[in-house]
């Protein structure tokens, strides 16, 4: 962005913003508390970002076969991705976590004869994650799908291609573009959600947060952290999306 176009008022916004965060870090510096807690949730980064990115992939693919079901004229496949997309979408995220964490994956474990305790809260967290952002991605890529033209489907028949080859070489690569901003918006929200996982005892940020504030009473000091962390990395995932999106609209 121009610097002449930093101050119009549309973007006075990010000036606002810009200086609060500049305040935040100038405390988090200058003022030995805010340092030692800023250096002791720090490594919570690493499990945040791995636990974002890894429900999110898994999200995809969930969102991708109940999409395409979805809209499936198989009704024993559209039933079964209807189902799944509404159960889910009436869970509180919080209640699913504990949920598949101390029940499904438990009962699954039993079921194969696994130690449940050999299953570890990062993977039972991650498959809560994915399994919830699933339902909602779901409905991103159906209506992605059917904002292409009907005459795209029509145009690959002619051509002679089947009904898969039709959805992967045509529809999905032009849907995508369709897609990207609520993609990039359920990342995000996905990446802020991630902060639930702290409840499994997932040595997030948050977790990471907690184990600070209970063991030194610092919550000040803890929670603004944890709110400049958070903050960065939203407003940074925030900008990578609209430079790619921009990058898309002049590829056209």
């Amino acid at each position: 962005m121009k610097l002449k176009n930093l101050f119009k008022p549309e973007n006075w916004w990010m000036i606002i913003l810009s200086f609060i965060i500049a305040w935040m870090f100038y405390i988090i510096v200058v003022d030995p508390e805010y340092n030692k807690a800023f250096y002791f949730i720090l490594p919570g980064l690493k499990l945040t970002f791995l636990s974002t990115l890894a429900s999110f992939v898994i999200a995809l693919f969930l969102g991708l076969v109940s999409g395409i079901g979805r809209i499936s004229k198989n009704k024993v496949a559209s039933t079964l991705s209807r189902t799944y997309i509404e159960f889910i979408r009436g869970v509180p995220v919080l209640i699913l976590i504990f949920t598949v964490a101390f029940v499904l994956v438990a009962n699954t474990a039993e079921f194969f004869n696994i130690n449940n305790g050999n299953v570890p809260m990062l993977v039972r967290a991650i498959i809560a994650l994915s399994v919830f952002y699933g339902a909602y991605i779901a409905e991103v890529f159906r209506a992605g799908i059917e904002s292409v033209p009907q005459g795209q489907r029509e145009g690959g028949a002619s051509l002679g291609l089947t009904d898969r080859q039709v959805m992967r070489f045509i529809v999905l690569p032009q849907a995508f573009r369709n897609m990207l901003p609520a993609l990039g918006n359920d990342f995000i929200s996905m990446m802020k959600d991630s902060s639930l996982l702290s409840v499994l005892a997932v040595e997030d940020l948050t977790y990471r947060g907690r184990l600070y504030s209970g063991s030194t009473f610092r919550f000040a000091e803890t929670y603004l952290v944890l709110t400049v962390l958070y903050l960065c990395i939203t407003l940074f995932l925030s900008a990578l999306q609209r430079q790619l999106e921009k990058r898309l609209e002049t590829n056209q």
